[in-house]
């Protein structure tokens, strides 16, 4: 079995494969404090509520966007899954793909995997939109090279953002207002943060079919908050919960020869 961890700002996603397949995922919160046992007893009880045993996984693929945690992670890979060669996403490592990014050090693993799996599973010109801490956009041509994308603040740090830098404005439940004309002050922020992150989303996916000339691109979005901005986006959205997961395992695919 192969484990993928997928090391985000909020959270640490995780996958089991077997015989090429997803049977298992798990999602824990990615709080820095956390030391290598705190995470690999974590895991020890994922593997155990689904009868599993650490012991069967031989290889582990890791992307992260936090490198102050990649040497917790590593050391609780060693303690907890001693039969699994481990490996990162970075430099060097191969991809099947070709990065044209000004400099490739400077590009989130996460993206990388994203990309991959999504011109593997729907084929290309393909662009992806991970709803995250952060929102990143990833665009692949037809040809399968990673041209680059766009980042923005996701919802929730522009929903806090609001809240937190202002005197009198309340916090309040993301979800979508009945109308766009709020009535009071809770939806009117409702409205400004759902339907302005559904209408910045639309533009930049329009910009990018302009500027690439292709009005027919698909779009893949994965990530927390995806399916909510999906739901009322003017596109057509493929939505994959496990994208990234699915990425680092077509990349641990093609560093090694384990199954």
């Amino acid at each position: 079995m192969i484990l993928t961890l997928d090391v985000g700002n909020t959270n640490i996603k995780t996958g089991l494969f077997e015989d090429g397949r997803l049977i298992h995922s798990w999602r824990m919160s990615s709080a820095r404090h956390r030391t290598a046992d705190e995470l690999g007893i974590k895991m020890e009880s994922f593997f155990l509520h689904a009868g599993r045993k650490t012991e069967e996984v031989t290889g582990i693929i890791i992307s992260s966007v936090i490198p102050s945690m990649n040497f917790t992670i590593e050391h609780m890979c060693s303690l907890y899954f001693k039969n699994a060669e481990v490996m990162f996403v970075g430099p060097g490592i191969k991809t099947g793909m070709n990065i044209r990014y000004e400099n490739p050090k400077e590009l989130g693993s996460d993206r990388i995997c994203n990309a991959v799996a999504a011109y593997r599973l729907y084929g290309g010109p393909v662009l992806t939109v991970d709803f995250g801490t952060a929102t990143t956009f990833g665009v692949v041509s037809e040809k399968g090279d990673f041209l680059g994308g766009a980042i923005c603040p996701g919802i929730i740090i522009s929903l806090d953002a609001l809240t937190e830098r202002t005197a009198k404005l309340p916090r309040v439940e993301l979800i979508r207002p009945k109308s766009v004309i709020g009535r009071n002050t809770t939806s009117c922020i409702q409205a400004g943060v759902v339907y302005g992150y559904v209408g910045q989303v639309d533009y930049i996916i329009n910009k990018i079919q302009m500027e690439l000339n292709e009005p027919d691109i698909k779009v893949v979005a994965t990530g927390g908050m995806s399916r909510f901005i999906a739901e009322y986006s003017h596109y057509d959205i493929i939505l994959n919960s496990t994208l990234t997961l699915e990425g680092l395992y077509m990349i641990y695919r093609l560093n090694t020869a384990q199954p």
